[in-house]
Order: C-alpha cells, then structure tokens, then sequence
C-alpha cells in the first residue's frame, strides 16, 4: 500500500513538472505584459543626453565612446598638410607590420599594387600613385594617414573601411616598409 502511495504521488510530481513548465507562462515573458507607465517617459534613464541639465563629462579614467580623433577633412582636403603633419605614429612599426600587410592587400593593392609602384589592377585606370616616389617617401606619416583616412584626389577616403587607428597606422608602416624595400633595389634609384 505505501508503495502504491509512493508510486502515485511520484507521477503526480513528474506530471505536475510537465504542467509547470509547459502551461505556465514564462516570468520572462511577464515582463513582455508590463505597460509603458506615462511617468517613465519624464525618467533620466530613457534619454539621458537630451536636457541640458544632465553632466556630459566621462568619468576619468574612462574611454569617451565618441568623439576620439577629431575630424579635420575640411583642413586635409582643401590641400593644407599642416594638421595631418602634426600627427605622430605612436606603433611599432615591427610590431604591426603583418596586420599592415593584410590590410594593405585588403584596402590598397588594388590600384597601388602589391609594391606600391600603382600597378595593381585597378591603378593605371583611375590614375593612383606610386608609393615609391621621391614625393611619397617625402610626406610624413601623419600626411600617409591622413590620406587613407579622408582621401583625396583620386583616392577615395578609407577611414569609414579601416576605421580603427592603429589599423591605419598599420598601412603606413607596411607603406614605409615596401617604400624603404624599394629604395634597396637597383631599378629605385639605389640605396638612399
């Protein structure tokens, strides 16, 4: 008789974990039955920035999550180097030159080639530029920078494809690098 008793009240407890879990309504989905109250609108956490009383700093020794560099295209484009030359590398060069190579074939060989003489497959046709001039080995890297970020002339802005920084970085020390290889070779012009 306990064992009947036992049996019965162990396939109630079974049944009654399938009617639990399979009838009753989730809690998360409780949340979902929660109306907008009129009051919450009037909350700070809703729209945060939008009034004029709320603090805007950052907290230090925090990353602002806008902002970071700031824009100076109108400057760069209208054919003032002056801010972009102002711009110091602040990577290893050794240490970013692989990610530099990807990013390079990825972005750049198309028309400058996988040296950087503007023979890629696109370069003769829209007119890009030898990285290996004396002109290109001129500019500074902030200059280098600056134009695969804004772009220029023929060179369409990249900063909006390769929008991290060290990224950007990264192309100018592979730059510099195919550009110091080239300086090497016989058909450059001789070592510099």
């Amino acid at each position: 008789m306990a064992r009947r008793l036992l049996a019965a009240a162990a396939a109630l407890v079974l049944g009654g974990c399938n009617w639990y879990y399979n009838t009753l309504p989730s809690p998360d989905d409780l949340m979902k039955a929660v109306p907008w109250f009129d009051h919450m609108i009037k909350s700070r956490a809703v729209h945060p920035y939008q009034r004029a009383d709320i603090p805007r700093t950052t907290v230090p020794g925090t990353v602002p999550i806008t902002g970071g560099e700031p824009n100076d295209s109108a400057v760069f484009k209208s054919g003032n180097p002056i801010l972009a030359d102002k711009l110091v590398n602040p990577t290893d060069p050794a240490a970013t030159l692989v990610q530099g190579d990807t990013l390079y074939h990825t972005y750049c060989a198309v028309c400058h080639g996988n040296a950087g003489a503007a023979d890629g497959p696109v370069g003769p046709r829209v007119g890009a530029l030898s990285l290996l001039t004396d002109k290109a080995r001129g500019y500074s890297d902030g200059y280098l920078y600056s134009m695969i970020r804004y772009g220029r002339g023929v060179m369409p802005r990249y900063g909006d494809k390769v929008y991290r920084p060290q990224d950007r970085w990264a192309i100018v020390n592979y730059v510099r690098k195919l550009q110091h290889d080239a300086a090497g070779t016989p058909a450059a012009g001789g070592p510099r």
